[in-house]
């Protein structure tokens, strides 16, 4: 395994096995790796013949006061992991290597990027955006690999690729969980033991909600109020929103209907944290 923190050096790596007919995957992250990362590698591994994983914590999608400085940086503990798990190169570039200048070209995927986590965090998927289309046009991947945990940048990124006709893959993996099935995160590292036994009530309000709608229950506005009740068990959970959207469009929709993207972010504690299920309701 390379690591590589140069742009000249891991086009030449990738360009060696390109070169090679081997199908090129790239797994973005900003390290911290955890088991919902190993899923993407091994994803990758599977569907790929050279993996790629990038380590770059993007200043560009934070906002002001958000937690750019104490972002964990793990990177021994990350290098190990990729090591064991078969990745073939890691890019770690620096802040002034990804961006040499000050940025004035930017990627804005409108309309999906202003529901959900758009409305409070203005200029968050800007930066995700942008950095992905960097990345992609550095490594120039076959196929990169997502996490469904995130899913309003997986939609984001999927649209971006196909409105900038990149010739290349979005692949959207499963959500990761813990056993009680608060879905992994690096943000999950700031919570105390009380505010990590009550982030479980994110999913068991995701789990009401599908049960409700296999129950026949169908108006969002009801869901809703049984997701509100369940997170109103603990009072150090701040909801930021509970939302139920068209899982393409990101539309907020009365009645659930096709494929829904049910989604809730929330503060607990300094940690931000955000969850999901995606349902096909006939």
């Amino acid at each position: 395994m390379e690591i590589v923190k140069t742009i000249e050096q891991v086009r030449k790596v990738v360009s060696e096995a390109g070169m090679a007919s081997r199908e090129i995957g790239l797994v973005p992250t900003m390290g911290a790796l955890h088991e919902g990362h190993f899923s993407l590698i091994k994803a990758a591994k599977k569907q790929c013949d050279f993996v790629a994983v990038s380590i770059f914590v993007n200043p560009t999608q934070f906002g002001p006061g958000e937690d750019l400085a104490k972002y964990p940086r793990p990177f021994d503990a990350d290098v190990k992991a990729c090591k064991e798990l078969g990745v073939d190169i890691i890019f770690a570039p620096s802040d002034k290597e990804m961006y040499p200048e000050k940025n004035i070209t930017w990627v804005n995927v409108e309309k999906l990027s202003e529901p959900l986590c758009g409305k409070s965090r203005p200029g968050h998927f800007r930066g995700v955006a942008t950095v992905c289309a960097k990345l992609f046009n550095i490594v120039q991947p076959d196929v990169a690999f997502f996490g469904q945990k995130d899913a309003q940048q997986a939609v984001i990124i999927q649209r971006m690729v196909a409105d900038l006709n990149m010739p290349m893959e979005i692949v959207v993996c499963p959500t990761v969980r813990q056993i009680d099935g608060l879905a992994m995160s690096s943000r999950n590292k700031y919570l105390n033991d009380k505010e990590r036994k009550d982030a479980a009530l994110l999913y068991a309000a995701l789990q009401e909600a599908e049960m409700l709608i296999g129950a026949g229950v169908r108006k969002s506005s009801e869901l809703v109020r049984e997701m509100e009740k369940i997170l109103k068990i603990s009072k150090q959970i701040k909801v930021e929103y509970i939302s139920i959207v068209n899982a393409q469009t990101l539309d907020e929709i009365d009645e659930v209907k096709g494929k829904v993207l049910i989604a809730i972010a929330a503060k607990l504690g300094s940690a931000r944290l955000i969850d999901n299920i995606m349902l096909d309701v006939e």
